[in-house]
């Protein structure tokens, strides 16, 4: 299984959500959710997604 840990692209350092395992956009809007179900709605892009390495980054 693959988790990922959700960055802000202007702060490399601010962690938005640990032990993603899904991520969804709609209407301008990125839903995080981590492994034991609890979500996360940022208003934002997709800047990048590392899946091998565990990284995603959101521009918001």
């Amino acid at each position: 299984m693959c988790l990922a840990t959700a960055y802000r692209t202007s702060e490399p350092d601010s962690v938005i959500l640990e032990y993603v395992s899904k991520i969804e956009v709609r209407d301008g809007k990125i839903i995080l959710t981590d492994v034991l179900g609890d979500q996360k709605t940022i208003e934002g892009t997709l800047a990048m997604a590392d899946l091998t390495g565990g990284v995603v980054r959101i521009n918001c």
